[in-house]
C-alpha cells in the first residue's frame, strides 16, 4: 500500500515517535517500466520527510506549528502520475545546470557546446530532460539519530549536450533538531560545467493553505543580477537592492512590494524571479534566507555556501494544477529559494566559474532549519 495523502493533511503531533526511522517503499513506475521508490525519514518530533527517486525530489515534509500540529509545507502530488504528467520541478533536484543558459550555448577550452532548449531560445534546469525527470538509484537508506537516504544518477557524456560522464549523489538527512539537509556532490571524467540545486515549492502555512504573500522573507544579499527581458537572461550587470522592491535585507512580507509597477524586473517575471548576489565567490555555509509564517509560527532558515540565491514567488501557478488532497495551486501559493551559482555564469566570466575538472568534487550542501516563533500572530 502506498503512503500517499495520509501525510498531506494537518495532523496532531504524535505522542511518541521512535527517533531515526527510515523506510522505503515503491511509489509506482514510469511509462517505460522503471520503478520509483519513496523513502520516509522521521525524527522524534514527528517531523517527516518523504523523498522519491524520481528527480531525487522532496515529495512531502511534515513540520509542526506553534501548537504542535503537523502540516505538509511543500507543494506536489499524492501519486507519481502527477509528476510524470506535468513537469513543474516540485521538490526536484535540478541540473546539470540549475537556472538558465542563454541560447543553450557555452564555450569550454575553445570548444562550443549546444544544449537542449526547453525555455524558448534558452536552456533551463538542464534541458528538455534534466535531472528532475530521471529515476535515481537509491544507494543507501540509514535509520538512526539522523536518518538519511542517498541517491545517485550517472549522466552520460553528451547528455542534453553537456560534456563528460557526470556522477551525481544527493543525500537527504533529517536531524532530531528539525533540520533537513541535502548534500549534492558530483564528479566528472572530463571538463564540464555543473550547478545543482533543489527546487522545492514552500508554503509554511501548509500546502493548499493559500497565498504566501504575508509570509516574511529575509535575504541578506545587497544586489541582484538583473535580466534584460522576459526570457530572464542576466544582462551581466550587478545592481544594488537598496531603495528597490528587491531589498529583503530586513525581513518583510513577500507581497509588500510585489505589485510595484515601476519595477521592470517584476514586470518581466510577473513577480519575483531573479538571482540575489550573496557573495562574489563560494564561501563557508551561512544563512542565505529566512522565512516566517506569522499565522502558524513556522520559521525556516536556509544555509548554503553558494554565491547566489534564486527567489521565485510562484508567479506561474495559474490554478490549473490540482495537487495533494485535491488542492488547487494558484499564483503566489508558494515560493522557491534555490542556493546556486549565478544564472548563465558560463557566458559571464565576471560571475565566476561553473567549471568542474576530473579529480575535483562539486558540492552544494543546503540546510533547511525549522523552528517556531511563539510570538507570531495568533
Amino acid at each position: 500500500m502506498l503512503l500517499g495523502s495520509i501525510f498531506t493533511a494537518t495532523l496532531l503531533l504524535p505522542l511518541a515517535v521512535i527517533a531515526g526511522q527510515a523506510t522505503r517503499a515503491s511509489f509506482g513506475h514510469t511509462a517505460d517500466g522503471q520503478e520509483v521508490e519513496i523513502v520516509t525519514l522521521t525524527n522524534s518530533h514527528g517531523m517527516r520527510a518523504r523523498v522519491m527517486s524520481y528527480g531525487a525530489s522532496v515529495q512531502s515534509l511534515l513540520v509542526p506549528d506553534r501548537n504542535g500540529k503537523l502540516a505538509d509545507v511543500v507543494l506536489g502530488y499524492d501519486t507519481l502520475d502527477g509528476y510524470l504528467e506535468r513537469r513543474q520541478y516540485f521538490g526536484a533536484t535540478v541540473g546539470r545546470y540549475a537556472n538558465r543558459i542563454a541560447h543553450g550555448k557555452f564555450t569550454l577550452d575553445g570548444k562550443s557546446y549546444s544544449l537542449s532548449l526547453n525555455d524558448g531560445a534558452n536552456s533551463l534546469h538542464g534541458g528538455s530532460k534534466g535531472f528532475d525527470q530521471q529515476v535515481w538509484k537509491v544507494l543507501d537508506v540509514k535509520p538512526g539519530p539522523t536518518p538519511s537516504v542517498t541517491m545517485e544518477y550517472v549522466s552520460p557524456d553528451g547528455d542534453q549536450g553537456y560534456p563528460g560522464n557526470l556522477t551525481v549523489k544527493a543525500t537527504y538527512t533529517l536531524s532530531d533538531d528539525n533540520q533537513l539537509k541535502v548534500a549534492y556532490v558530483a564528479s566528472t571524467d572530463k571538463p564540464t560545467i555543473v550547478n545543482l540545486s533543489n527546487h522545492t515549492y514552500w508554503n509554511l502555512g501548509g500546502e493548499g493553505s493559500g497565498s504566501v504573500m504575508e509570509q516574511e522573507l529575509m535575504i541578506p544579499g545587497d544586489a541582484i543580477t538583473p535580466v534584460g527581458d522576459a526570457a530572464a537572461i542576466p544582462t551581466g550587470a550587478i545592481t544594488p537592492v537598496a531603495g528597490t522592491p528587491y531589498d529583503f535585507r530586513i525581513a518583510k512580507p513577500i507581497g509588500r512590494d510585489i505589485r510595484d509597477g515601476d519595477s521592470q524586473q517584476l514586470l518581466f517575471g510577473h513577480g519575483y524571479d531573479m538571482n540575489w548576489v550573496l557573495s562574489r565567490k563560494e564561501i563557508e555555509s551561512r544563512v542565505v534566507a529566512r522565512v516566517e509564517d506569522p499565522h502558524s509560527g513556522r520559521v525556516m532558515t536556509i544555509w548554503s555556501g553558494k554565491p547566489g540565491l534564486q527567489f521565485y514567488s510562484g508567479n506561474f501557478l495559474d490554478g490549473t494544477t490540482v495537487g495533494k488532497d485535491h488542492h488547487i495551486y494558484r499564483q503566489g501559493d508558494a515560493f522557491v529559494l534555490e542556493p546556486q551559482l549565478f544564472p548563465d555564469t558560463p557566458n559571464h566570466p565576471d560571475f565566476g566559474s561553473a567549471r568542474l575538472e576530473p579529480g575535483q568534487t562539486y558540492r552544494n550542501t543546503i540546510v533547511y532549519r525549522f523552528g517556531i516563533d511563539q510570538a507570531a500572530k495568533q
